[in-house]
């Protein structure tokens, strides 16, 4: 599946879930968003930082948030053996996992589609660092990606998550950027 350049930037508004507005600015490998929601009586504000390398595999990530709590920073790193730290400190528990995923963000679905080789009907592991919107603590996230269609309007994916117990059908655009993501996002046109 070839996808097409990543725009300079896009949008979405976070819906059922929460209630928000994500942006995202890209150059090459580097993705730089900005999220703030209401979710239940939370609030939060979360910015990221993502930089890839030239296979889309996740090398370095910064992020920020803001809650009632305070403001809080995050830096983590993986290395070419799929190791990760966080804030400086070793994770073996993420070990394998090749990209970072942010509870926060609509965008961060697009790294494994850029990184792995999909046909259609194949359903692929991926594994990631997911980092959560009120307090930017850091786990390992279990899910699987099937690719169902691939149209000039961009592909679907079946999504699953095992460790939220939750599947959808995620809509891309032709870049690989989500364009209906149910429950959670929709981006703009």
């Amino acid at each position: 599946m070839k996808l097409a350049s990543l725009p300079a930037t896009a949008s979405w508004t976070h819906v059922g879930a929460r209630t928000g507005f994500e942006v995202l600015f890209t150059n090459s490998y580097r993705l730089r968003g900005r999220t703030s929601a209401r979710e239940g009586t939370s609030t939060w504000f979360v910015g990221y930082d993502i930089e890839v390398d030239d296979q889309w595999r996740t090398t370095h990530v910064q992020a920020v948030n803001s809650t009632t709590s305070g403001d809080s920073q995050l830096a983590l790193e993986r290395d070419s053996n799929d190791r990760w730290t966080v804030n400086g400190v070793a994770r073996p528990d993420l070990d394998g996992c090749q990209d970072v995923d942010f509870e926060s963000s609509a965008v961060t679905n697009t790294l494994p589609i850029h990184r792995l080789p999909f046909d259609v009907g194949q359903t692929l592991e991926a594994p990631a660092a997911f980092v959560r919107a009120d307090d930017l603590s850091v786990e390992r996230l279990s899910q699987r990606y099937t690719l169902l269609t691939v149209a000039a309007d961009g592909p679907v994916f079946h999504y699953e998550s095992a460790t939220f117990d939750f599947a959808c059908e995620l809509r891309f655009d032709p870049a690989g950027l989500v364009l209906d993501y149910p429950g959670i996002a929709v981006r703009h046109a």
